[in-house]
């Protein structure tokens, strides 16, 4: 099991993803890297903690991580895994589709934690191919205090059209309008590390087939759990229906059955999710 000291850099990661994408073929039945990667004594950086708190939403200062901070900690990892000769799927181009996070403990801003990323699995999609990522955070005693599972989705030709797209919901009672600026995405990707191009400039993101830069997924979850607030130990899953193209505007809406979304102005579902509290 490989295992790291310190996160590895990221530009170096996406400079080796961007190289390789072009040879990638992506299918469901393609090999994928089976050992989870590993970093220990993980510890906050105050200054980007602050960054990413200003950016989504939550309050700054907190004793308590953020529900979808240790999201960003295993970031490093899961890039250093899809940006490698041995991750069947395209990195340019790869969209995030849902994520499953549960969280089981509050993370302090001073603790030292152990971080566990791996490849889960490939799965047909009917726009292509989906891979699943699993990421668990454990504590300086070895307790799991937090873990998620997400998908990220390579786009290409494939014959699982035919799966059934979900099903028309009723919108949720609007809370929110947020008007977004046309640097949300680099302003997210400053404070996460997560620069893909598809998110930073319209010319970057045209070669992907979005029209202008789209928001992070990441950044839409978290700015809806950042409204939303959630208990100590929670549940959240979030599926991300269709990209926010920036700059833009977006309705948030909520309903006491711990259950929020994005939606465009025309009532476009963006993003739905629910809190379930553990």
């Amino acid at each position: 099991m490989p295992t790291l000291t310190r996160p590895p850099a990221l530009a170096p990661l996406f400079a080796r993803g961007a190289l390789l994408s072009p040879a990638k073929r992506p299918r469901p039945d393609a090999g994928f890297p089976r050992e989870p990667l590993v970093l220990t004594g993980a510890r906050i950086d105050l200054a980007r903690l602050t960054a990413y708190e200003t950016v989504c939403g939550f309050a700054a200062g907190a004793d308590a991580l953020p529900v979808t901070y240790p999201h960003v900690l295993g970031f490093p990892l899961a890039m250093r895994l899809m940006s490698g000769r041995d991750f069947p799927l395209p990195l340019l181009g790869l969209v995030h589709t849902s994520i499953g996070i549960t969280r089981y403990a509050e993370l302090t801003t001073t603790g030292t934690y152990e971080i566990a990323v791996r490849v889960a699995g490939l799965a047909p999609h009917r726009r292509g191919t989906e891979a699943a990522v699993t990421t668990e955070v454990r504590d300086s005693g070895g307790q799991l205090v937090w873990e998620s599972r997400s998908t990220y989705l390579a786009r290409h030709r494939t014959d699982h059209a035919r799966q059934p797209r979900p099903e028309p919901e009723a919108p949720l009672p609007t809370l929110g309008e947020w008007h977004l600026a046309g640097d949300a995405g680099r302003r997210y990707g400053a404070a996460s590390g997560d620069r893909n191009p598809i998110h930073l400039h319209p010319l970057t993101a045209r070669p992907f087939g979005f029209p202008r830069a789209v928001a992070h997924g990441m950044w839409t979850v978290a700015r809806c759990l950042a409204a939303h607030g959630t208990p100590t130990a929670v549940r959240v899953d979030a599926e991300f229906r269709a990209p926010v193209l920036l700059p833009g505007t977006v309705v948030y809406g909520a309903d006491g059955a711990g259950r929020f979304e994005l939606r465009g102005p025309t009532g476009r579902p963006h993003v739905r999710g629910r809190v379930t509290p553990g």
